[in-house]
């Protein structure tokens, strides 16, 4: 006989959610609605930059604005879906999607990986002959499009500081690492104008490259890794089954799966095989030692299993 009762369940949706709003705090729509504003705001104004910058690379004949530029767009693709996911990810599961939204953030990250890969070639095809031919951009076109850089995500930056959710302060890190690269472009037009060594553009856009690849290199492999439901922690995953097993009440674990939704927010599924036939006032007491053993791992959904002695597991 299997028992896989509904009071199991209960204390894992209550378990979520703590590991989601913490012990105290209950679900705001106003303060989502705040985040959603913030972050909307950054969107806007972040995409019509991006537009401006791309034509003010064509127009100042510089590969580091053009590099920059795809570096803003991937940024902009970034904002857009946390601004999606600021939005639909406090939807309640439904038939369709019975996990809820938590993956708009893997795809997320697997577009904007790709748009940024692709951007990336094509800046790198078109600024290495431009080391052996250096090209003077315009200065002046370069060195203003650059304080407007700063200005503008310098202003979208702040209005995400002011964010609490994990959504808002990671945008507002990729913002800050936008203001430190246009920066660099200021730097780069000043030091050409005084050394006339055009060279620092090609020089500058493809350091640009460089960093923004080592970096979309990381974020698809850990998305793919999240895709294929690689366990997130395989040393909490262990750990997770020494305490189990050291339970009076257990004899064994298996088919234990630590998955993760969106690599923040963990599920965890596991057979657990009982040493003797317990009464249900026994299994409810289990239970709730199992739910206090696995609180403190902050897991968005659990699904334990209970086996008898004699029974044999229909999933092996």
């Amino acid at each position: 006989m299997r028992v896989h009762s509904s009071s199991m369940r209960i204390m894992a949706h209550d378990h979520s959610s703590h590991s989601s709003h913490g012990p105290h705090h209950a679900h705001h729509p106003n303060g989502d609605q705040h985040e959603s504003r913030r972050i909307g705001f950054a969107f806007w104004l972040n995409f019509c930059f991006t537009l401006i910058e791309l034509v003010g690379g064509l127009m100042t004949n510089s590969v580091a604005i053009m590099s920059d530029a795809i570096h803003d767009f991937g940024d902009t693709l970034a904002i857009g879906f946390g601004w999606l996911a600021s939005r639909m990810s406090h939807r309640h599961p439904n038939d369709a999607y019975t996990y809820g939204y938590r993956r708009l953030s893997l795809l997320s990250a697997l577009v904007i990986g790709v748009v940024l890969l692709i951007g990336s070639i094509i800046i790198i095809i078109n600024a290495v002959p431009r080391l052996w031919h250096p090209q003077t951009p315009h200065l002046a076109g370069m060195f203003w499009l650059a304080l407007l850089g700063i200005a503008v995500n310098g202003a979208a930056a702040f209005r995400l500081r002011g964010g609490h959710t994990q959504n808002e302060k990671v945008l507002s890190w990729h913002l800050v690492e936008d203001v430190l690269g246009w920066v660099a472009v200021l730097l780069a037009s000043v030091a050409i104008h005084f050394t006339g060594w055009a060279i620092i553009d090609p020089l500058l856009s493809i350091g640009f490259t460089l960093f923004i690849l080592y970096n979309v290199f990381f974020n698809l492999r850990d998305t793919v890794r999240i895709f294929l439901q690689k366990a997130p922690d395989q040393a909490l995953t262990e750990t997770i089954r020494a305490q189990l097993q050291q339970l009076d009440d257990v004899d064994d674990t298996h088919h234990l799966h630590l998955w993760s939704l969106d690599g923040q927010h963990h599920v965890l599924t596991v057979h657990v095989t009982l040493k003797l036939d317990l009464t249900p006032t026994q299994q409810l007491a289990l239970k709730e030692q199992i739910h206090a053993l696995l609180a403190p791992h902050k897991l968005e959904h659990t699904t334990i299993e209970f086996e008898f002695p004699a029974e044999i597991c229909r999933d092996r």
